[in-house]
């Protein structure tokens, strides 16, 4: 499976560059290696933050204005589970794959995103919305529909919009559940974040999910704007 991007996102983002992982697996997945991520993503962040983080969140806010997103408001998805993780001291619990992946995306300062593929209509792919599309979220605990502004960076399928404003906020039908067993994972990073750290939280994540599902058969591809 190829996540594929929109050629116009290379005009935002030259330096955009991500890691694509599919899993596939035929048996529930255990949360023992998402407990051990999270203590040491919690230690990691206790110690200090790589040097690049902050130049790293700072470039996806500077991505953000240009495609018209108030980053104070609407922040990447790894600032926001930072904001999170420093006002109440650890992060939320969801299940054990959710709980992985934020843990990789905390440490490493990087968005992380799960999906299930089984929900999916044809492949992901990263676009700019012309507002037309359609978005299923959650407003005041009921079910709504909302479209994406126009000139919006989204990721979609031939259903709709999956995730708004890049990696901002996903949406419900593609949302990773306990029952899932076709899962794509994307790490999305931009220059001031080392390629070699890209890999590494690949590796991290990639080996705990082999963890999590022994028999699992996992793919992980590097993915650019270029």
């Amino acid at each position: 499976m190829m996540a594929s991007i929109d050629p116009r996102i290379a005009a935002l983002a030259p330096d955009f560059r991500a890691m694509s992982i599919v899993m596939e697996t035929g048996a529930p997945v255990s949360g023992a290696a998402a407990e051990a991520a999270l203590a040491e993503a919690y230690r990691a962040a206790a110690g200090g933050e790589p040097a690049w983080a902050q130049p790293h969140l700072a470039a996806w806010a500077q991505v953000f204005q240009k495609f018209g997103a108030k980053p104070q408001r609407t922040p990447c998805s790894a600032e926001a589970l930072r904001k999170r993780f420093l006002r109440d001291g650890a992060l939320p619990r969801v299940n054990p794959v959710v709980d992985l992946y934020n843990a990789i995306s905390l440490r490493y300062a990087v968005p992380v995103g799960g999906e299930n593929l089984d929900a999916y209509a044809g492949l992901p792919r990263l676009t700019i919305a012309d507002g037309s599309e359609l978005f299923d979220t959650m407003k005041d605990g009921n079910p709504a529909i909302e479209a994406p502004e126009p000139g919006e960076v989204v990721w979609r399928d031939d259903n709709g919009v999956t995730c708004r404003r890049w990696n901002w906020r996903q949406g419900v039908r593609t949302r990773l559940n306990g029952d899932a067993r076709r899962m794509w994972f994307i790490l999305e990073s931009l220059a001031p974040m080392p390629l070699e750290a890209l890999q590494e939280a690949s590796d991290r994540l990639v080996a705990g999910l082999q963890e999590m599902s022994p028999q699992a058969r996992i793919e992980a591809q590097l993915i650019t704007a270029a």
